[in-house]
Order: C-alpha cells, then structure tokens, then sequence
C-alpha cells in the first residue's frame, strides 16, 4: 500500500497545502474528509499504514513539507533594534537638527541634541532588551519530543508480506511529518492536526484554542456530522491542545504551518498597526516640524533684512530652531516610560514593550477571553442536586462512590469530585465499601459504572451524560421517595437541566440499582432499570480577583467586553459572576454575516461576544479602534494571538501558551488579576508627566518665537545671541528632567488619557502668547527704562531677556503640571522643586559669573531685580487665571 518514495498524490496534497497554507478552509476541508473516513481510509489518503512511515519516506516529507514548526515572532538582532529604535520620526528631526546646526558652525547645539538623542534611545533598547530576555526566560515548551511507531525497514514491499517491524520511538517535534502514527498519553500536548485511530478514555482540553474550559470526549469512530465545527469534531485532535486522560493513537495529517494553530501563528505575521500613543507622537512631531518649518525661515529672513547680516541671521535662526525643537521629549517620554516599567516590575509585571505603558493608561476598552484570564481553568465541582433541584448527600456520595472505585484513568470531573468530597471531610469510600465489578466507559453508552458492597447492600451506581443515563432509568426518587418515570417527568427534568445549563454548569447524572448480592461479573446489559437520583454539576469559576478587578477598572473609565470561543451560556453565567452586565451577545456565525458597519454599530453596544474564531476576535478589536477606542486585551491561549496583535496593548500571563506570551506587550506573574487596574494608574501617571513636558515645552517655545519675530523686526541687534539661545535651552531643559518623579493628580487619573493633539494644540495657542506679552515687557524695560537700546548695549538687553527667559520658562511648569492651585492644593515632588531653584540659582549667577564674558553677558543694574519680580508674578498669575479657564471651558486636565 506504501510507496517508499511518496507518489504523486501525496506530492499533490503537499503542494496544495504550500499553495494554500495561510487559507483556513484549506485546511479544515482536508481534516473533515479524514474525520469523516474510517480509520483505514485515512490511512489511505496519507499514504501511510498502521506500521507508520520508514525512513525514506520521512526524509522525502520533511523536504516536501518542512519541519513541524510554528514560526515564533522573530526578535530583531540588536543592530536592527537599535536602528529600530534611531529611526522613530522624532529622533529624525533632532538629527536634522544637528546636521544642520553642524553645518552653520554651532557646534555646541549638534552636540546637546546628540547627547538627547543617544541618552533616549539607550534608556529605551537597554530596558526592552532586558524586558525581552525575561520574557524570553518564561518561554518554555511543555513537550519538545513526541511518541511515533515507525517502519524500520525501508523495503516498500516488506510491509504487505508481514516482514517489516515497527518500532516505537521518541522523536523531537520538529521531525514529525504528516503520515506520522503518534501515541498519546494523559500529559502531552497533540503536537500536530491528527486523526485519531484508537483510544481509551481520552480527553481533551481544548481551552487554549477554542476557550471551553470543559474536557471534550475523543474517540476513534469516523464523524457522521460532517458539518460540526472543527474543534468538536470527535475523531480529530488539534495542534496545540493537550491531553487529560487516557491513551490514544493517532495519524499526524498536518503540521507546521499547514496545522490549524500555525494558521493563527501565520496571521499575526508583518507589521502591527500603529498604536495609539505611536499615532500620538508623529502627529506632536509633525505639529513641531510644521512650527520650526515656518517660524525658522521668518527669524532668518527677518534678521537678514534687518541687520543686512545673512550669515549671523542663518546661524540665529538655526539657533532659534533648534530652541524650538524638543530635543528633550525623546528622553522624558523613555525616563518616564522606564519609570513606569520599574513600578510595575516591583509588582511582578514584565512590560515587555515600553510604550505599552502609556497604551495602558489610555485603554478606555479592555476586551478579555474568559477562560484562564478571569475563571481559573479549573473545573469544580459546584453542586450536587435531587431531582427537585435541592442539595442532596446522597447524590454527592454516589458520585463519590463511582469516582473512587472506578479503575481507569481518571478525568479532570472525576478528580472534581474527590477533591469536593476530601474537603468537605466525607473520606469514607473506603470505609464500610467493597469493590465487586465495574463497567468501564465507552463512547456508545456515554456512561460508566461501579458495583460495590455496602451496608445498603450490593449497588451499581452509574453516572454519564444526562440523555444516556436517563434512557437507562426506569424511577426517580427524591426525597426518600421512588416513583415511576413518564413523559412529564422526562419533560420536567430536561427543563431543569436546561436551567442549569444557563447558569454556566455541566452536569453528569447519578442513577443507581440494587445488584444481584450472588452476582460477580456486570456488563453494560445490567445497566438497566435504574432509579435516577440526581446530579453532579460543574464550574470552571472565576477567580477571586476577577470582580474586584473589573469593578475598579470601570471606576477608571475603562469599559469591558468578553471575547471568548466559548458557548453564550457559559459566557453569560461567568459575566454575571463578575458583576458584568450582559445586555446583547454576538455569536461568531452572525459575526459573519455583518458588514464593517453594521459591525462597527454592534461594538459598541454589545459587551459579549461568544463562539468566536480566533481572527473573529481581531476583527471585533480592529472595529472598536475604528470607533476611536483605544483597545487592550487581555488573553493567554494560542486563539489570541491574532487579537494580541489588532489591540493597542496586549496582556498575558505567565501561564499562558508561548505565543499568547510571545504576543503580548506585558505579562502578568501574579495570578491576581487587581495589578490590571494598577497598571493603568500608573499608565495614566507616566502620560500626566510626558503631557506635562510637552504642554510647558511646546507652549513656552512657541511664545519665545512670536517673541524672536517681534524683538527681530524692532531691534538693531539679535536679541538673544545663538550661544545664550543654546545655554538657556540646554538649563530649561534640564530643570525638566526631574518631571517624570512628579505627583500626577486623582482627578486625571479617574478616566482613560490619550493623545489629544487638538487640545495641545489649543494650551500652546493660549498659553504661548501669555509668555510673549511679559517678553515683550521685559523688552519695554531694558530698551526705554534702563537704556538699551542700542547696539553698544546689546549685551545688557540680552542679558536681561535671558534671565527672565530662563526663570519664566523653569516657574511655569509648577502652574501647567496640575490643574489644581499650585502649591496649594498640589505640591511638585521634591526632586522637581529641587531642580528648579537650582536652575534659577544658575540663572541669576551666570551674569555675575566668571562664564559671562564667554557668553556674552553684563552685569544688570540694581533696578532690574524689582521689575524682573513683578514681571514674573504677573505673568504667573496671568497663566493660571487662563489655565483654570481652559480646563473649565474644554475640560483639560
């Protein structure tokens, strides 16, 4: 039946597969037909046999198909991500900046800007560089070798005489090609898209793709509902899930990227869309190239025609533009961003991606999986009910009964039952019980049972599937009493059932009947004419953090909505054990039925979303970003790694699978899910102190400039030499280095915060002139009060702009870093006040220092320390009569 070299069929298959790798239809469409074959046909549609594959036919697949592995995310080397790094649009325009300033002689301006830049891009790529090799250090693969029988002989023909031998062996992952027979055991993870050919007692978990946190049955008999959905078809495991309990044996029928889980792997590949603070900081660029582009040729051209002196115009107005540019921002927003990723550190939290910091504190949307990030992947056992819906002893020992006794392997239900019944004190399986017989479970009857000898006499207790064991009853008891099953009970109890159902639990049914005391050996015709006593149901429950966490995220602004593969009535029960309010649910088949519209509508009012594939997922997140969302979410299975990516911040756990962990901007080591709600605070917090730099900066710079034009205009001389220009903004910017250790107010914590480029826009159009007004009457003072005003004495104007230029711009931060009073009702931390009377300190010390001859200094008269005080006062109290007004009008914070 083999041919050792693989004829044209399965050449034919595998350049089908290439071609149409990355198409899921493909894929499942080969699954299905092998699903709905019998075991021999599938055998037969992989060109392989009972016995496995030999060697030659190994070697021809691995060339053909490739190696059993899904591509991780690749890590950039580190040249690339440096260069990665260097290349964001702000750090292009600061060497611009140096470049030109290089070529009109400043030399001192190219190396303040080099060091700005080289300091922000260091701080960055160390702490993700170290961030990455901790994630790094999590990944951990949970089986890197797989069983296989394989033909040792190469002899084509061998096999169909009986000479050939199959040997079992031990095989990396990466070597198994389809055609492959594996052999499955409770522990593995099913390394490729199988079909299955013999099993005992196997279950699965499949949470990790499709979100069920129940264990799903798996059998070798041929699937009849063609149409089923993937992952519950019967005879089919796939990639990435693992196995409970049980054995099993099975044909590998794709691998690597051709496997449903390398499909998922696939689709996150390529570029991730800009986030939201990414879009933030080219449109701040874009708006400061916009201002240097325009108010840097008006200095030149201004002072060129006024002083007739082209050169020393160029090099001002390179000054002037290099005063403009906010060589600084690279480093507060990585000083800040790191500041925030120390905190979370401290908290047992891996920030994998920097900016996922300030993603964080402007998410409005947390979009979450259910299973394993807010329920615990842990199925327990939640009740145990008469048939009248009331706690029952007698149903729980039954149960308990069964589960003990029964010898084979036992699944995460029967291990529910033991551990409820060990802590709830009731170890008396073994006490005053015997063992007789038992009826092992199969996938026919969907029911198993025990007999055991007991002060009640001989039982045979039976629990399965509810239908299943409700056909083999003929009475019911509760309460003590027996009675005859009918229609109307048969109706009742489904209704019941039905109810349970929608409260999120599985059930098992317990039935019971008295055995023949003479009798040793039972088979499944003894199954009949039970009395049915109740049921045992189950719950994967949520965790303990999970409503507090969400209920203080919703404090902070950020609405929630649950995306998970999971079925509604699970989905709905689990949101109303949070404290969700589920007020529409959007299955994934009608997803597919929507337009990007109509789906765009939906986001918005739906909070649930259920029976979602993984791409389904994507595409609800990429339409709430559409809406102008900024979107987190938070997932640790392999189906979230496509919505990983579509989201502005991604967050995993340290459990999660590794492409879940791979995906992800940050990582979770505790298993609380409260440190959600921190890490937004403190996102908030490092975006309050990037705004603030950018609002002072941006706003003060601006007025500087309306400033230059006028002074240039008016004035026979420069009004502030290129070198001053330099050296008060080199001060000025480091009296703001300390921002990022700064308080950070309740009230702009309480709601999500973004880029609002308008409303920055709107503080340096208010805000800038106000400085240009007092500038303006500093000009007033040293030209017509203190005798200025001519060429002679530009030196004193000079220095008089430059000290109430530097003081100005240091003072003003501590009115723009708060919305409250300063001082008053909100205290600057230590560190920033520290900085900024020292700066001012400098300040007024260098006109009398030994620097100022080099910078062009004279001493200021006696006279100008009053005025320079009622200056400053004036224009301080001036911004915050307009600040206040800004904040009330357009509702700044």
């Amino acid at each position: 039946m083999e041919d050792g070299h693989d004829d044209e069929h399965v050449k034919g298959n595998a350049q089908a597969s290439h071609n149409h790798g990355n198409d899921r239809d493909t894929r499942e469409k080969q699954l299905r037909l092998c699903a709905t074959a019998s075991c021999e046909e599938a055998l037969q549609q992989l060109r392989s046999s009972s016995r496995g594959l030999d060697a030659t036919q190994v070697e021809e697949r691995l060339r053909t198909f490739g190696p059993n592995v899904v591509g991780h995310e690749k890590a950039l080397s580190l040249p690339l991500a440096l260069l990665h790094k260097i290349g964001n649009p702000l750090n292009v325009l600061l060497f611009v900046m140096a470049i030109v300033s290089v070529l009109v002689g400043n030399l001192a301006s190219a190396v303040i800007i080099g060091v700005m830049v080289v300091l922000s891009v260091t701080l960055s790529f160390v702490q993700e560089h170290r961030s990455g090799r901790a994630a790094a250090a999590l990944r951990r693969m949970v089986h890197v070798t797989v069983t296989v029988s394989r033909r040792d002989a190469t002899d084509p023909s061998a096999a169909s005489d009986g000479d050939t031998l199959a040997s079992t062996r031990e095989i990396p992952l990466a070597d198994l090609v389809p055609g492959d027979i594996v052999h499955l055991a409770a522990g593995d993870m099913i390394p490729a898209d199988l079909r299955l050919l013999a099993t005992k007692d196997l279950f699965v978990n499949q949470a990790a793709l499709t979100g069920e946190a129940m264990p799903v049955e798996k059998h070798a008999v041929g699937c009849t509902d063609a149409d089923a959905e993937i992952a519950h078809l019967e005879s089919i495991g796939l990639m990435g899930t693992t196995v409970l309990s049980g054995t099993g044996v099975a044909l590998v029928v794709q691998t690597g990227p051709r496997a449903l889980f390398g499909g998922i792997a696939q689709s996150m590949a390529g570029e991730r869309e800009p986030t939201s603070f990414d879009r933030g900081i080219a449109r701040y660029t874009w708006l400061m190239i916009v201002l240097i582009a325009i108010m840097a040729p008006l200095v030149f051209l201004i002072n060129g025609l006024t002083k007739g002196n082209w050169v020393e115009a160029l090099i001002f107005a390179t000054a002037v533009a290099v005063g403009l540019t906010p060589e600084m921002l690279p480093s507060e927003v990585t000083i800040n961003l790191a500041k925030g990723a120390m905190a979370m550190s401290r908290k047992r939290v891996i920030v994998k991606n920097l900016d996922a910091i300030q993603n964080f504190g402007a998410m409005d949307v947390l979009c979450t999986d259910k299973t394993g990030t807010l329920t615990q992947d842990l199925v327990i056992l939640e009740r145990h009910i008469d048939l009248a819906g009331h706690e029952s002893e007698k149903v729980l020992d039954y149960a308990y009964l069964n589960s003990y006794y029964q010898s084979g392997l036992k699944n995460l239900l029967d291990v529910a039952v033991l551990k409820y019944t060990e802590l709830h004190g009731k170890l008396h399986a073994s006490g005053g019980y015997r063992k007789v017989d038992e009826i092992p479970f199969d996938f026919v009857r969907r029911r198993m049972s025990v007999v055991v000898d007991g002060t009640e006499g001989r039982l045979l207790i039976c629990k399965g599937a509810v239908d299943e064991v409700l056909a083999a009853c003929s009475h019911g008891e509760c309460d003590g009493e027996r009675f005859v099953l009918d229609d109307s009970h048969g109706e009742e109890l489904r209704r019941r059932q039905t109810e349970l159902n929608e409260d999120g639990l599985r059930l098992i049914a317990i039935a019971y009947a008295e055995a023949d005391a003479l009798k040793t050996t039972f088979s499944p015709s003894d199954e009949c004419k039970l009395t049915l006593l109740g049921y045992i149901a189950f719950l994967d429950p949520p965790k303990d953090s999970a409503r507090e966490a969400l209920a203080a995220l919703a404090r902070h602004g950020v609405a929630i909505k649950i995306l998970t593969g999971d079925n509604d009535v699970v989905a709905k029960k689990i949101c109303h054990e949070v404290g969700l309010s589920v007020s529409g649910v959007v299955l994934g088949r009608d997803l597919d039925q929507m337009t990007p519209t109509q789906l765009d509508e939906c986001v918005g009012s739906c909070q649930l979303f259920a029976r979602l594939a993984p791409l389904q997922k994507a595409q609800v997140i990429a339409s709430l970003r559409r809406r102008g969302h900024v979107v987190g979410y938070l997932g640790d299975g392999i189906n979230d790694g496509p919505a990983f990516k579509a989201a502005d911040v991604g967050v995993s756990v340290d459990t999660a699978v590794d492409i879940a962990r791979e995906s992800a901007d940050i990582i979770l080591l505790e298993k609380s899910l409260l440190i959600l709600d921190e890490g937004v605070i403190e996102g908030r917090k490092v975006f309050g102190n990037i705004l603030k730099y950018i609002r002072m900066g941006a706003s003060s710079n601006f007025g500087n400039m309306f400033s230059v034009l006028g002074a240039s205009a008016w004035l026979p001389f420069l009004p502030m030499a290129p070198l001053q220009v330099l050296t008060n903004n080199l001060l000025y910017d480091f009296s703001q280095t300390t921002i990022p250790t700064d308080h950070v107010d309740a009230e702009f914590l309480a709601a999500p915060r973004r880029w609002a480029i308008d409303d920055i826009a709107r503080f340096i159009l208010c805000i800038g002139p106000i400085s240009s007004i007092f500038d303006y009457a500093t000009f007033g003072i040293m030209f017509y009060l203190l005798g200025a005003h001519t060429p002679a004495q530009a030196a004193l104007f000079q220095t008089g702009w430059f000290v109430e230029s530097l003081l100005s711009q240091t003072l003003i931060i501590h009115v723009i870093r708060t919305a409250r009073t300063p001082f008053v009702e909100s205290r600057p931390s230590l560190p920033l006040a520290v900085t900024s009377v020292s700066i001012c300190l400098v300040g007024l010390w260098l006109p009398h220092s030994p620097l100022r001859g080099l910078l062009g200094f004279a001493p200021l008269p006696a006279a100008y320390w009053p005025l320079l005080g009622f200056v400053l006062t004036a224009y301080l109290a001036l911004t915050y009569v307009v600040k206040r007004w800004l904040h009330r009008r357009f509702g700044l914070t």
